[in-house]
């Protein structure tokens, strides 16, 4: 007869955050003792590490840390939604966002390295990657600087934590605006501030696709300087953020909403998981 209960293993994933039968199988281990079966759990699953090496991690979630002018944006990897939930994991990944920005990383290597809890982010990960049972991977970090930044997350999924993150930095006082445009941000996800940031050598291909498609629908040679221009235009404004049209109001540019509350964009970072 088992000598635990259903809420014992109830109690043992929201931990964990491993799957049932690994749960149950592990309190079997432990006699029914929590602690001892999360540590079963931890023993078993690093014994499985270069197992989970090959695998996808397409879930997860985002964190962001701002302290002032400086903010940090981190993306941690799992491989499914039940993980990614977990309390464990996103622990985890709170654990590590602390460790990287107090290090002040700027990037996923120098996160990995930043010491948390008297061992290196790297370390943790592996050991909560053993108890959860999935590939674990701190995926991206990346830092932005300006006089202001605002930071937003956005959940996907209700019962998720948030998987699309955004920084902008900015100059000006109108935190209200600022915080509407990174939501923007979030929703329309821009590749670049404005057109400067755009390289030419992705505005060549984007001109030359647009000659060719234009040549291929007819269209006559006199006209193509202007049809040519007009799409590459429309490229910038898909792609630019300053030249969207704002999700509040699309009638206005976001350049002309920053311009009316008196803000100039400095940059911005979005990831959304698995992207």
């Amino acid at each position: 007869m088992a000598n635990y209960t259903a809420s014992d293993v109830k109690a043992l994933r929201e931990k964990s955050g491993a799957g049932m039968m690994d749960c149950k199988s592990a309190l079997d281990e432990a006699n029914g003792d929590i602690e001892k079966a999360f540590e079963v759990l931890r023993l078993k699953g690093l014994k499985g590490v270069s197992k989970r090496e090959g695998r996808s991690t397409s879930n997860g979630l985002v964190v962001a840390r701002v302290d002032g002018g400086r903010a940090m944006l981190l993306e941690l990897a799992c491989e499914t939604d039940f993980v990614a939930k977990a309390e464990n994991f996103v622990a985890l990944a709170e654990q590590a966002a602390d460790a990287a920005f107090a290090a002040g990383a700027k990037d996923a290597d120098a996160a990995l390295a930043a010491s948390a809890g008297g061992k290196s982010v790297a370390d943790a990960i592996t050991d909560q990657a053993a108890i959860l049972g999935e590939k674990v991977e701190l995926r991206r970090v990346k830092v932005i600087e300006a006089p202001a930044v605002d930071a937003y997350l956005h959940r996907t999924s209700r019962d998720l934590p948030p998987q699309v993150g955004v920084l902008l930095g900015y100059e000006g006082s109108n935190a209200d605006v600022a915080h509407d445009i990174a939501v923007h941000i979030a929703a329309f996800s821009p590749q670049y501030l404005n057109r400067d940031e755009v390289p030419a050598d992705v505005v060549a291909k984007e001109r030359e696709i647009a000659t060719e498609t234009a040549r291929n629908e007819g269209k006559p040679e006199a006209a193509l300087e202007k049809i040519v221009e007009g799409r590459v235009n429309g490229f910038f404004k898909e792609t630019c953020l300053l030249d969207q049209d704002f999700a509040k109001d699309n009638k206005l540019s976001v350049a002309k909403v920053a311009e009316q509350a008196g803000l100039k964009l400095t940059g911005f970072v979005r990831f959304r998981v698995g992207a």
